[in-house]
Formats: structure tokens, sequence, C-alpha cells
């Protein structure tokens, strides 16, 4: 196909007029995106069947079917999209608007969202408290240099996740990603090592089945065979990796006996270890026990080193847990938040450190830390994230995580039963069904949007992390589309 020239495409998406199906929210907002579905059936076949639900379709008159496959072929020929190809082998489905817990495709079909969008849009899209913090900022600053410039938002932010994240957090770093937050942390531990006298300590320790973002540092403590960043194996020091941590439901003894395993990898080498809390996730959403945590921060603190929690995929109530180490009852020296930490408005994160950390580093080489990104302590970010905070502390997610768990446990185990199904997981409003074999992305994500759901396997893994505002029947179509996925891999078999 030839480019779509400019003028073409802004006249199509002027005319593009606005969707108006069931909503959970009423916003002016209209948003703009793309889901790649690889499925063999086209921009040309319905995303859902004649026989679903009538909110699934929207009576409002949508552009063309051939100016959405224009723009979704342009994209596909000149737009990466996530560890996908250019040009895509599968033209992108156009997302025009996003409410509450759908996703209003162009060609006029709903999709529930599955995945709160990559497990950021924990209250849904569009929530209007956080549509009125950003509107509000922007009439008022939306940007300007956090170098010898701060700011209210900025200020009333850290004010408020340093008091949710409990006693023994000082200090904020605010970055653009969860990977650069990450980015962050790492700089941090071997700054603050140096600053005590131990520049031989300049790797960190982890355990295998990690994801932890897709920035250079963050990569190298990713699982290093299983994971997405295998391609640059040798390519860096290599850290120090531990084994998988022992499932959940684990006895005293195994916890032991890993700890163990996990203390004698530690050498004077090591400056930090790093680990996702309970729940490791885009490396292979296993779950394991809060013990694990008390005893890896023994371990830290008996060979001096900094323990850091990747909390970007658990805060803020996912796993049921406003944060899983908070849970277990310890501090990290270091955390990392994101994703919901601006409820999927926008790309935004920021490391939390201990006093002890923001001194020592303070008063090493440098005199600070080494890391300014552009956009840090953006003003409209930290408006909303100081929105997001204040949905979080009303606490209606402390009802709703539990009784979307109720409804996986329910609905998700019985599926432990089918020949092609290995486990079945499920923890606060996260619902993991691993397959005996790797899933047919296409079959896959063609089964689920059929039933009207977005979801987004990888590898042997179906599973959800739906908005903490869906109801009970929206929870119930999602697992439904799940059903759906391992019976179309059961047919596989």
């Amino acid at each position: 196909m030839g480019v779509v020239k400019s003028l073409r495409l802004s006249v199509i998406l002027a005319k593009s007029p606005k969707h108006q199906p069931r909503t959970v929210f009423k916003s002016g907002a209209v948003q703009v995106l793309c889901l790649s579905i690889m499925t063999a059936s086209e921009t040309t076949q319905p995303l859902v069947p004649s026989s679903a639900p009538a909110s699934a379709k929207s009576p409002t008159p949508q552009p063309t079917q051939a100016s959405v496959a224009d723009l979704a072929a342009f994209d596909a020929d000149h737009i990466w999209h996530p560890y996908g190809p250019i040009p895509s082998p599968v033209a992108p489905k156009l997302v025009e608007s996003a409410e509450g817990v759908n996703l209003h495709l162009a060609d006029g079909h709903t999709l529930i969202d599955g995945m709160s969008s990559w497990w950021a849009a924990c209250h849904g899209h569009s929530h209007p408290k956080l549509v009125a913090a950003a509107k509000k900022q922007a009439t008022t600053m939306s940007h300007v240099m956090f170098g010898g410039l701060t700011h209210r938002p900025a200020i009333e932010l850290a004010e408020k996740l340093l008091k949710l994240a409990g006693p023994g957090f000082d200090a904020i770093f605010y970055s653009d990603s969860g990977s650069v937050s990450v980015e962050v942390a790492i700089k941090m531990a071997l700054q603050y090592q140096q600053a005590k006298g131990h520049p031989e300590r300049t790797r960190l320790a982890t355990w295998r089945g990690g994801y932890h973002g897709d920035t250079r540092a963050p990569m190298t403590v990713c699982d290093p065979e299983g994971g997405m960043h295998s391609l640059w194996t040798g390519q860096w020091t290599p850290q120090v990796f531990a084994d998988k941590p022992p499932a959940r439901g684990a006895t005293e003894e195994e916890r032991a006996r890993y700890l163990a395993h996990f203390d004698s990898l530690i050498d004077d080498s090591v400056a930090g270890l790093i680990v996702e809390p309970v729940v490791q996730g885009a490396g292979g959403m296993r779950f394991h026990d809060h013990e694990l945590l008390v005893g890896l921060r023994k371990l830290c603190d008996k060979h001096g080193i900094l323990l850091i929690a990747d909390e970007i995929a658990t805060g803020f109530g996912r796993a049921g847990d406003l944060f899983t180490t908070q849970a277990a009852g310890i501090v990290p020296d270091i955390m990392c938040v994101g994703k919901a930490l601006t409820g999927g408005f926008m790309s935004f994160a920021a490391t939390l450190t201990t006093a002890d950390v923001a001194r020592t580093i303070s008063g090493g080489a440098g005199g600070g830390i080494m890391h300014g990104p552009t956009f840090m302590g953006n003003p409209l970010a930290c408006a909303v994230a100081c929105a997001q905070l204040d949905l979080i502390a009303e606490g209606q997610w402390r009802e709703d995580v539990p009784r979307i768990e109720s409804r996986f446990r329910d609905q998700l185990q019985p599926l432990a039963s089918s020949d092609a199904v290995a486990d079945v997981r499920v923890l606060g409003a996260i619902g993991v069904v691993e397959m005996q074999r790797p899933v047919d992305m296409g079959l896959a994500t063609a089964a689920a949007v059929d039933a009207g759901v977005w979801l987004r396997p990888f590898g042997k893994l179906v599973y959800t992390m739906p908005p903490y505002i869906s109801t009970n029947d929206e929870v119930d179509r999602i697992c439904e589309a799940i059903a759906a996925i391992v019976a179309a891999e059961e047919q596989r078999r």
C-alpha cells in the first residue's frame, strides 16, 4: 500500500464521530490507540459475532471500513509496536476512545479491556477525577524543567506518596516510565556502594523468571534465558541469578533451602538485590510467599547490600495489598512504582528511597544521583498521580479487588481440569491460566475478541488484570473469554 497522505489522515480523524455505547464514565476526552491483534482475520471481519451482547456494538455511524483499513495499514507499515517488526504482518485494530472498562474500536465494536492496558488503568479509562485533574493542570502549566525549579503538584505528590508508602521512605526520584525508575534504582545501588567505599560492588543479584523493563540496566536483571531479552546475553557484565523462587504455598523448609541457595551466591561484587515482590510479572506471572521477602531483607542486611523492590506491577492494590512489601512487614531500601501511579492516564513512575540511601548518595562522588530526565517531575503527570492516589486513599479498591479475586477463583479454577492447562493461579485482581504449551497467539486473540474481550496472552500464559471497577458481569465475561481460549487450545491439540 502507498503512503497515506497526512492531509487525508487528518480528514479521516476529524470526521470520525465519537462513540457513545454503554459506558461507565462520560468524558470528552478521545484517545486514538492501536492494538495489534495477531490473527489471520483482518479488518474486514467483525471483531465480535452478531450474537454478541447489544452493548458490544455502537449505534453511532462509523468511518468507512476503507478509511479504518487505510489508517491501520499505514500504522502497520510505519509504526513500531511492542516486540514487533516493521512492517507488521497483521494490520492493527484501531481504538477510537476508551471509557470505563471499555475500548471503543473505530469499526463500532467494543471490547472489555481485560488487561487494564498493560496493568495501568486500575480505575478504568477516562475516570472523571483523573480527567478533571489533567484539565485543571493543563490550563496552568503542562511542563516545566525540574532542574533548579519545582512546583506544587510535585511537592503534593511526594507528600501523598511517602504517606501511602509508610514509615521508612524519605525521598523520591520522579521519572517518565517504570523501566527508567528501575534504571535509576540500579544507579542508586551502585552510587551508594561507591559512596560507602565499595567500588568493587558493581553487580546486582536477582532471581530467574523476573522482568524489570526494557532499558539497558533493567534488561540485565531480567531472566537471562527465558525472558524476552536473551538476544542481548553476553553484551554486558553478567548479573548474579538465583533459581526461580518456590511457588506460593511452599513449605517453610523449601523457603529456607531456597534462601540458603540465594545466600551462597552473594559475594563482594554485589551492590544490591532486586526482585518483583510476591508476583513475577511479564517473566512468567508466578506467585511466591511473603515470607521470602522477609528472608531476602535479612540477607541484604547480612551482606550490607540494598534491597530493591520492583512494585511497578503490584503497587496500588493489584495483588490485594497496597504494596506487597507492606503486607510482608518489610521496608526495602529502594522501591519502584509506575503503571497505576497515574491510573494509566500517562507514562510516569517514581523511585522511593530511605533517608540512608538518599543521604549516602548525596554525600558521595557527584554530590547527588547522576540522572535527570527531560520530563522529570512533569506537573501534568504529578497532578494526575495526585488524583489517582486520592482514589486509592478512598479505599474502594479494598472491596473491589477481593470481589474480583473471588470470581476469578470460582470461574478460572475449574479450567485446571482441562488437559490443555498446566496450572491456574489467582491473586488479588490477577488471574492466570498457564497452558501446557505456548498458545497460538492469533487463535487465542481471536477467541477473546469474539467474546468481546481484549486479552494479550504470551508464551504459555493466558492472563488478565482487569480494572478494579469491573462489574461482576464484566469479570464473568473476561473469564468466559479465557475459557474460550482454553477450548480453542484443546481443539488445537
